[in-house]
């Protein structure tokens, strides 16, 4: 038996190799929640396209959502521009490429979303959506978190 267990642990030593720590998920100090709100409100509207910061449902998420409209002969135009304008002025990067009518750009600890919808009907302003998400280390707002329910106080042990 312990020659068994000892050509086991010789053939998997390959597969359990120790190769050194992670890499960082996200490079660059992290970003707060209103920092990146801030600076993608100021980018969009750079381009004329006017956003409100929609309340944030998801307690302990790292989410945000900016909605608005704008006309819809520009929308796509000035939503490419502001994208341009967050790499080229904001260090932005492109994320990852999810095909379709999606664009991502990444920076630090946070995600962008834009998903372009193509024509609206006529005679409507065109819907703009951002979606905004970080993978952690960073404030959620400036505002203080509300609790999530009453605080765990351990009971007397029982036997």
């Amino acid at each position: 038996m312990a020659a068994l267990t000892a050509a086991t642990a010789t053939a998997c030593a390959p597969l359990l190799r120790d190769l050194g720590p992670l890499p960082p998920r996200f490079t660059g100090p992290p970003l707060s929640a209103d920092a990146v709100v801030s600076e993608m409100t100021s980018v969009l509207a750079a381009e004329g396209i006017t956003v409100e910061r929609e309340p944030s449902d998801m307690l302990g998420r790292c989410t945000e959502r900016l909605s608005g409209r704008h006309e819809p002969q520009t929308v796509d135009a000035a939503l490419r521009a502001a994208l341009a304008r967050a790499r080229s002025e904001h260090g932005w990067q492109d994320g990852p490429d999810l095909g379709g009518e999606t664009l991502t750009l990444t920076k630090s600890n946070w995600t962008v979303l834009v998903g372009f919808l193509g024509e609206p009907a006529e005679g409507v302003q065109a819907p703009v959506v951002m979606s905004l998400r970080c993978l952690d280390g960073g404030e959620t707002s400036s505002a203080p978190a509300a609790p999530t329910g009453p605080a765990f106080t351990p009971g007397p042990a029982s036997s």
